[in-house]
């Protein structure tokens, strides 16, 4: 896992040399550190600059980037490239049967050789996690490439005539003497309203790499989407299914667990994470390697004093010891308190790795002290992220109410909860809130979702239904919890993968019929029963529990002595109607897994966080 960047100058650019741009660009890739700690490279011409931060996981001695193909003395291509291919064994083979010869070990130069030999098709025999920058010297003109699931982030800027940036993370783009960082009222919109619009930035400008596209850029822009999950027939019975799921799964989680350097699991205690800590720990012995290392995080009294709620029935801890008396890893539990929790440098240190502001609060800071106490022990981490959104396990994806409501399922519950409420517009300024209209920007970007999806010639309306709800997930909100867990794990230099993101396994469970995914009359149906056999019973009769968050209250209340020292001087006053933000420092302590106050609280918070810290200027 890396850091790149880039900067083409269009045909358009007469006389911009970027040969002398190098300093520009290094300064771009500089941001990145923390990305790629290993190893710095650059690769500078004419017409387009390349830059790379590198965190060596395979090939430590020759993979430095970027990197080039030669033919007869001459250059043929480069690329700048982040991720992780994991058939580039298969590829590689391929490619030297067919007259390759590799003077790496690296799956990056698979990656630039499959595009010598086969083009732009090559993206089709990718399977990885990966965001990169391609130039074909011959043609002259760039590639910019985005895994199916957008697991890795890839950003590219237009706001400079006559050239293209492009960079793994906004501050990189923003490091260049040209770029401006503006958030206009589109961009707020987008920020506020908890959607995540696919190829939107909320910058002025800046947009992202959509995932599974490709971006080509000569004289112009070029879009092509190379996939998304789409409409085929499923013909195999439950057994069958169940069989090809847990095949699926074993050949994923070996491939993912091939690492130069050390690797663990996280453990949550939920089937989606034992599930796939359970296949490595058996992957590696195979191998004949381990003992498996893995993590869980916990919060100070969680267990002893849980309380359930609508969210969450269960703490996680005892869950987590069944799995680690099942599986034999080298366990550690990253027990957290509420004065680390409100630790300032660590919250700011997650606004800027995020580049915006977070609004899940403690979720994002303990994610990012997990990763900083995983990152002592190892470099790579296998995730459970995306089985929910794959398999059907929110609670919501069961509620009818929620299932049929025009909207996205993750706002609706909200809504549903809270009538009339606004599951993003906290304390506002009731004019700023007019203006954004949150409310029509997320019907039309709803609207625009359903209009995606390709339910072919199924006629049964609750399976369409059910579809588009996965669908919703797969290319919505995954993308939030996918871009969480890539900022906070690159923000240490560690790499996590996630074995349910592969794009074998999230189309072949796309089509599985809804009755199918939950035959048992549960969530996670297909998974479950997949995996039974390599767990505690507990873990496998447990209902879905979300990423955990405190229940402690002395947090909630260090967040509104917070809230309660923000001045009509500080940068997010202007946006605030000040009576409601007293009312919502007065509320009385709710919390139900919902916490309608303390979620405001931090998004009022990280807003100012991210005002008084970052280049952001607001135009509204």
């Amino acid at each position: 896992m890396c850091g790149i960047v880039g900067w083409v100058a269009l045909g358009a650019a007469e006389g911009r040399d970027l040969r002398r741009e190098a300093a520009a660009v290094r300064a771009m890739a500089g941001t990145m550190a923390l990305r790629g700690p290993d190893a710095e490279g650059l690769w500078v011409r004419e017409r387009v600059a390349f830059g790379h931060r590198r965190l060596a996981v395979i090939d430590l001695v020759t993979g430095d980037q970027p990197m080039t193909v030669e033919r007869d003395g001459h250059e043929l291509a480069a690329i700048t490239y982040s991720g992780e291919l994991y058939n580039y064994r298969e590829l590689r083979d391929e490619l030297r049967g067919l007259g390759h010869a590799f003077r790496t070990d690296s799956d990056t130069e698979v990656v630039l050789r499959a595009y010598v030999q086969w083009g732009e098709d090559f993206v089709d025999r990718l399977n990885g996690m990966y965001a990169f920058g391609l130039w074909d010297a011959r043609r002259e003109h760039l590639l910019l490439v985005r895994d199916r699931m957008g697991v890795k982030p890839l950003y590219y800027y237009t706001g400079i005539a006559g050239s293209v940036l492009f960079a793994s993370e906004p501050k990189a783009v923003f490091a260049h003497p040209q770029a401006e960082a503006v958030v206009d009222t589109e961009g707020l919109r987008e920020l506020l309203a908890f959607v995540k619009t696919p190829g939107h930035a909320v910058y002025r400008d800046l947009h992202e790499v959509r995932p599974g596209e490709v971006v080509r850029v000569d004289q112009g822009l070029h879009r092509r989407q190379y996939w998304r999950p789409s409409y085929v027939e499923h013909r195999d019975d439950r057994d069958t299914t169940v069989r090809t799921v847990r095949g699926l799964l074993d050949d994923i989680v070996a491939r993912q667990t091939i690492a130069d350097v050390p690797l663990c699991a996280l453990l949550s205690g939920g089937l989606d994470s034992s599930a796939i800590t359970a296949l490595a720990h058996a992957a590696l012995t195979a191998r004949g390697e381990g003992p498996l290392r893995s993590f869980a995080v916990d919060f100070v009294g969680q267990t002893e004093n849980f309380r359930p709620d609508p969210m969450r029935a269960t703490p996680d801890g005892p869950f987590v010891q069944d799995v680690v008396k099942h599986v034999p890893v080298d366990h550690e539990d990253i027990v957290l308190d509420v004065a680390t929790l409100m630790d300032p440098l660590s919250r700011n240190a997650v606004v800027a790795a995020m580049d915006q502001p977070p609004f899940g609060g403690d979720i994002y800071t303990s994610l990012y002290l997990l990763f900083r106490a995983v990152r002592e022990h190892s470099t790579v981490a296998l995730s459970g992220e995306a089985a929910d959104e794959v398999f059907g396990g929110y609670a919501w994806f069961h509620q009818p109410a929620v299932v049929q409501a025009p909207a996205f399922p993750w706002l609706a519950i909200f809504e549903l909860a809270s009538p009339g409420g606004d599951a993003s517009s906290g304390a506002l300024d009731p004019g700023l809130h007019e203006s954004l209209r949150l409310r029509e920007y997320r019907a039309a970007s709803y609207q625009a979702a359903l209009a995606e999806v390709d339910h072919g010639d199924d006629p049964d309306p609750h399976n369409r239904r059910m579809r588009e709800i996965s669908y919703l997930h797969l290319t919505r909100f995954v993308q939030i919890l996918l871009d969480r867990k890539d900022r906070m794990s690159m923000a240490h230099g560690l790499e996590v993968r996630v074995p349910f993101c592969d794009h074998r396994l999230v189309q072949y469970v796309y089509n599985t019929p809804w009755a199918l995914k939950t035959f048992d009359g549960r969530e996670k149906s297909l998974l479950r029963a997949a995996t039974a056999d390599v767990l505690p019973a507990s873990v496998v009769a447990r209902v879905k529990s979300p990423y955990p968050s405190t229940q402690d209250d002395r947090y909630e209340r260090a967040l509104r002595v917070a809230a309660a020292r923000i001045t009509d001087d500080s940068p997010v006053a202007a946006l605030l109607d000040r009576g409601k933000l007293a009312e919502l420092i007065a509320a009385p302590y709710e919390y139900d897994g919902f916490g309608a106050a303390r979620r405001q609280i931090e998004q009022i918070l990280a807003l100012d966080t991210w005002l008084r810290r970052s280049p952001v200027q607001l135009k509204l």
